[in-house]
């Protein structure tokens, strides 16, 4: 919590960047501070990927996955914007990174996944 208001880092894949954003402006509106992803490589960014070579690639996905994990330490939970049911490795290892922590973690669909 910081103040009164709770802390939610966003999980999910980037391709559901309409989700996200919906998200993002709804648990805002229910008095929440929101923490989402900085870019949406899958969907309308890929132009950060753009003449890396495959090392320069590994090592930036490496530092997004990494930063990812320390939004997730400033969070008092994680939303998994699970769209379809969908869960990707990446954030499957967000849930399980939460889930050692003590975090809660919500599902914008279904937890049967």
């Amino acid at each position: 919590m910081v103040g009164k208001y709770k802390v939610i880092t966003l999980c999910g894949s980037t391709r559901f960047k309409d989700s996200f954003m919906e998200t993002q402006k709804r648990l805002t509106l229910e008095g929440n501070i929101v923490i989402s992803v900085g870019l949406f490589g899958h969907s309308g960014d890929e132009e950060v990927w753009e003449g890396m070579d495959e090392g320069a690639l590994s090592k930036t996905k490496e530092m997004l996955d990494d930063m990812h994990k320390r939004k997730i330490d400033m969070a008092d939970e994680i939303f998994v914007i699970n769209v379809g049911g969908y869960i990707g490795s990446s954030t499957q290892s967000e849930i399980e990174y939460a889930e050692k922590a003590g975090k809660p973690v919500c599902y914008l669909e279904g937890t049967d996944n």
